[in-house]
């Protein structure tokens, strides 16, 4: 049976509001699948970890494989923690650890409850962005370090496959903005779906690191 491969998640796949008109995700990663394979898109732009649970309710009947991409927008609601007034650098870390605890909790549910489908499943890391302040860009970055880790840890625990995002989109030409993968992030996310998809079919070898190639 050919693929039929589902998205969902964020703007991360439903980036076409960024593209000024060329190709989002799913376009190319239905130009780039082996003919006869199926893309669908029920990632939704703006959609946290539990909004997911309602896109599953539309998962098409003939869905073979899934592939998760959210949490950055779990992350943005607490972006203020990188501004807030803080006694010590302890008190930053506990407020990261509050909010990192949370979002593991929302994303386990999430992905036990995905893996129920009992379809092929895929988790993808949290990019680091394209924010033009150089220091603004080193907290946000190490700030996602620790929701990036709860992905990871769930994703090694339950022997699922990982496309890293941090490392397709790696410069500034893979974002429309600060925060939105452009035509040329679309294309690698996509290569790297396309990559993942195959190397399901591949024996198992525990977590799958994917990257564009």
């Amino acid at each position: 049976m050919s693929p039929h491969v589902v998205l969902l998640g964020d703007s991360i796949f439903d980036n076409a509001a960024y593209t000024v008109g060329g190709p989002d995700v799913v376009r190319q990663l239905r130009q780039m699948l082996a003919e006869g394979s199926v893309a669908s898109l029920l990632a939704v732009d703006g959609h946290r970890t539990d909004d997911v649970s309602h896109q599953v309710t539309e998962l098409p009947a003939d869905a073979t494989h899934l592939i998760l991409s959210v949490g950055g927008n779990d992350a943005l609601g607490h972006i203020d923690i990188l501004e807030r007034p803080a006694a010590s650098s302890a008190q930053v870390l506990g407020l990261l650890a509050q909010v990192a605890g949370d979002f593991e909790d929302r994303y386990r549910r999430l992905v036990t409850n995905l893996m129920g489908r009992r379809l092929p499943l895929v988790l993808c890391t949290i990019y680091n962005g394209n924010f033009p302040e150089a220091s603004y860009q080193r907290l946000a970055s190490t700030a996602l370090c620790v929701f990036n880790d709860a992905i990871l840890r769930v994703a090694f625990e339950r022997r699922l496959g990982v496309i890293d995002l941090r490392l397709v989109c790696s410069e500034a030409a893979d974002y429309a903005n600060s925060i939105e993968p452009s035509v040329a992030g679309g294309s690698k996310i996509a290569r790297a779906v396309v990559t993942a998809v195959e190397a399901m079919h591949a024996p198992p070898q525990g977590v799958s690191y994917v990257v564009a190639r």
